[in-house]
């Protein structure tokens, strides 16, 4: 009686599955992280006219 190889790795269909799901997550999440960077980025300019204008109010005092 033969004896059975035992599978080693994985077969191409199954690397071309896991490689379609992260394609199809980075799809999903770079627009979003990019749509994040944007509000932080708006945020921070807000943030740094307010204390521009605090600067300049205190200046005049």
């Amino acid at each position: 009686m033969k004896s059975l190889k035992k599978q080693k790795g994985f077969t191409l269909i199954e690397l071309m599955i896991v490689i379609a799901i992260i394609g199809i997550l980075a799809a999903i999440a770079i627009p979003q992280f990019n749509e994040y960077r944007a509000k932080a980025n708006d945020t921070s300019a807000v943030a740094d006219a307010k204390n521009g204008i605090t600067a300049i109010i205190s200046s005049l005092r």
